[in-house]
């Protein structure tokens, strides 16, 4: 699964409500994260 950063629109590996690939708490803003199927456009260590 993928979740979309609505701020900058990059998508990195994970869900909403945890860590995504590359270590990024989705639960500080949990405003800013939504689940989506889109394709992961992080190309940090975790997410690429």
């Amino acid at each position: 699964m993928a979740v979309r950063h609505v701020p900058t629109n990059e998508v990195h590996k994970g869900a909403k409500g945890g860590k995504t690939g590359c270590g990024t708490n989705t639960n500080e803003k949990p405003t800013h994260w939504e689940n989506t199927s889109a394709s992961i456009t992080c190309a940090k260590n975790g997410c690429k």
